[in-house]
């Protein structure tokens, strides 16, 4: 994530924000533009010259700060409009829920933006768009609890909100043995399933994935039975990026995808603080030094991004350990997962 600064009165914002602390401007964001627009109190509009620009319809609902071109239809914004199902207002904490499960997104949209990656055609091709729900436990008239599983199907990805409740997740994530559990880490990995029925399947890319992740084609029931039955194998670290990543090829492949986003997320935000080895400019709206105008995510090549992300992680584990915490990055990269990672850079940069 970049830094920003208000374009009012050059004070550092977040990429949250809808007001300025320091001028009360009223901020949005345009993603076509990757920049922070204000308006003064008591506006409704924004401009960027010619261009007039309106609140997305969820910002007063739950702090969306995107902005939509005027004159559009749709009265949400680019990452809003692909939320086809919200869950039941009626309940407070589902309100709650759901505006941190759409600032985790929008941060995934930010992230498709800058790879350049598509999300599809919500109005003309809506079977195949990326889409999204975000639904609640419920009860049955039996009194039993009707579960709803995080997972994809076909561009549709399902989203239990109860993930977005902190101690819930962390419970998840205990009794799961995972080190690792967030909802940007859910966004990252669901996408990846989206992404490889557009970048692997039925294109040359698939003989070498099934060389690198093995052969989807596996039974995929029977993989995730045998993998919540035994568990991942000894030595999986080696050679996948987490435990579930050995339940099926398309769990891996899903992992790695979002453990990329993470790696190169991670590097621009380095880089905008100075932490990536590079001398920081002065301003806050710069153009981040060794990659190229567009930053990691721009980056032309694999090795150099992991050549700047392993150490920045031994010096973040280091800084958490200094003040009592749990290491910032529970990881360890093999060349074998490094290989898995480099064929998502390859499809990515390849599309782009």
């Amino acid at each position: 994530m970049r830094r920003f600064a208000c374009p009012n009165c050059s004070n550092e914002v977040h990429f949250r924000n809808s007001e300025c602390v320091n001028c009360n401007s009223r901020l949005g964001y345009v993603p076509a533009w990757d920049q922070m627009f204000f308006a003064k109190p008591g506006d409704t509009q924004w401009h960027d010259g010619a261009t007039v620009y309106k609140a997305c319809a969820n910002r007063q609902e739950i702090f969306c700060n995107w902005l939509v071109e005027d004159g559009v239809e749709d009265e949400h914004c680019l990452s809003c409009r692909h939320t086809l199902v919200i869950p039941d207002l009626s309940s407070p904490e589902n309100r709650d829920h759901w505006a941190s499960l759409e600032e985790a997104k929008r941060r995934l949209f930010y992230s498709i933006q800058k790879f350049g990656l598509g999300v599809g055609d919500l109005v003309n091709a809506g079977d195949t768009a990326l889409r999204f729900e975000f639904k609640a436990d419920t009860l049955a008239p039996d009194g039993k609890t009707k579960r709803v599983l995080t997972g994809h199907e076909h561009g549709l990805i399902t989203i239990n909100v109860a993930e977005a409740d902190d101690p819930t997740r962390e419970k998840y994530r205990k009794a799961m043995g995972e080190p690792y559990r967030t909802l940007i880490g859910h966004f990252r990995h669901e996408v990846g399933h989206y992404y490889w029925d557009h970048l692997v399947w039925n294109t040359d890319k698939l003989e070498p994935y099934r060389a690198i992740f093995g052969d989807e084609r596996e039974d995929y029931g029977e993989a995730l039975k045998r993998h919540y039955e035994n568990g991942a194998p000894a030595g999986w670290e080696a050679t996948h990026v987490s435990s579930y990543a050995c339940a099926h090829s398309w769990e891996d492949f899903a992992e790695s995808w979002a453990h990329y986003f993470h790696i190169v997320d991670g590097l621009e935000t380095a880089g905008w603080y100075g932490l990536d080895g590079h001398t920081p400019d002065a301003g806050l709206n710069r153009t981040p030094g060794g990659w190229s105008d567009a930053g990691p995510y721009g980056a032309a090549e694999f090795r150099p991004l992991m050549d700047a992300w392993v150490p920045l992680t031994v010096a973040m584990n280091a800084m958490n350990r200094s003040i009592g915490l749990g290491d910032f990055y529970p990881f360890v990269l093999s060349d074998t997962i490094f290989a898995k990672l480099e064929f998502i850079h390859g499809l990515i940069h390849d599309r782009a």
